[in-house]
């Protein structure tokens, strides 16, 4: 019976040395480029891993989870798109997690760590509480946190800059002669309807224009809420002639019930979400819609992960991606060419051991 693959002849496969390998396949920190050509290696030949005695050996499980909010929602689905072939390239699965935005179940997810079932954790939680930044920071495995938290917490950390995102959208209705823009948000208890309520109120103010609580609604961040949540807002206040929504799903609903009344879009209401998901493209008519750079979150959070898996003892970054706004039908009309404004590039910065403070 002919002999399979041993690390000399990977070794020799990958023009790397026979210690290389070992590090590779016993799972301890090596250099990107080496633990792909490894792994393509052993692949090529054939070699089979026994993933139990390597993780007895090396405490290792090349397991990494994502806990999201909702696996449902396209954001989430952008994400895992770009983590997933980030951590397959380094030899690791990637286990999902959908805690349904519940508090506890984030909470049991970051205490499991401890069971050393997974080597990290991404997690993406609408809501950060005194216990989550209690479990982060006694953590018994790396975290990296896609979504704000309080400046100063010693993690490595992923944020969209939703706030420049809400100004820009206000920016484009004002421009195309909107002046009653109403805005339909999610739960102000969440870290995104939070942050898009005060930059809402920002953009207004830079615009000249007055806030008016009764063009504000806030349900939640599903498209039958969205739909609740449009109707309740144009029955208070039919003149409104735009619609800025806190994210696609709530988009999709408002155009339903835009539909519904016989409204016209853009000519009556004018409407622009966020996320910029593949829903917004394919709606009819097709959305407007701020673009939160999903995919590129979740690649720098695998990529973050990463890095602090092979280093542990270096500082925390933070990852910050700029917004774009997608122009489309919904607010320019069918005959609009696809257009796009705003920054298309992040900043990594390193958190100062005793800042203080915190923006959403």
């Amino acid at each position: 019976m002919a002999e399979g693959p041993t690390i000399n002849t990977i070794a020799e496969r990958a023009g790397v040395s026979i210690a290389s390998v070992s590090r590779v396949l016993n799972g301890l920190p090596t250099r990107q480029e080496t633990v792909r050509k490894v792994l393509a290696a052993a692949e090529e030949l054939g070699y089979v891993r026994n993933a139990v005695a390597r993780s007895l050996k090396s405490r290792r499980t090349h397991q990494v989870a994502f806990a999201m909010a909702d696996i449902g929602n396209p954001v989430y689905l952008a994400m895992v798109r770009q983590i997933q072939p980030v951590l397959k390239a380094a030899g690791y699965r990637l286990v999902l997690h959908s805690t349904d935005a519940i508090v506890a179940d984030e909470i049991d997810v970051l205490h499991s760590l401890g069971e050393r079932y997974v080597d990290g954790l991404i997690m993406s939680p609408l809501r950060v509480t005194n216990e989550h930044l209690k479990m982060i920071a006694t953590a018994r495995a790396p975290v990296v946190i896609i979504g704000s938290v309080p400046e100063g917490t010693r993690v490595d950390n992923v944020r969209a800059d939703s706030r420049t995102g809400v100004r820009l959208a206000i920016d484009h209705l004002y421009e195309l002669g909107r002046r009653r823009i109403g805005f339909v948000n999610g739960p102000l208890d969440t870290v995104p309807g939070a942050a898009r309520a005060a930059a809402y109120g920002e953009a207004l103010k830079e615009r000249g224009l007055p806030y008016d609580e009764e063009i504000v609604e806030v349900g939640d961040f599903y498209r039958a809420e969205g739909a609740r949540a449009a109707r309740a807002l144009l029955d208070r206040a039919p003149g409104v002639d735009a619609l800025m929504c806190a994210n696609d799903l709530i988009a999709l609903g408002a155009l339903d019930v835009l539909r519904a009344a016989g409204l016209r879009v853009p000519d009556d209401v004018a409407v622009v979400g966020m996320d910029d998901t593949d829903l917004a493209a394919a709606s009819w008519p097709s959305l407007t819609s701020v673009s939160l750079g999903s995919a590129e979150r979740g690649k720098a959070a695998a990529e973050l992960l990463l890095d602090r898996l092979n280093d542990m003892d270096s500082q925390p970054r933070v990852v910050t991606v700029a917004p774009r706004l997608v122009i489309r039908a919904s607010t320019a009309g069918e005959a609009a060419v696809l257009g796009v404004r705003g920054e298309t590039s992040g900043e990594t910065v390193n958190i100062p051991p005793q800042s203080k403070g915190g923006t959403p």
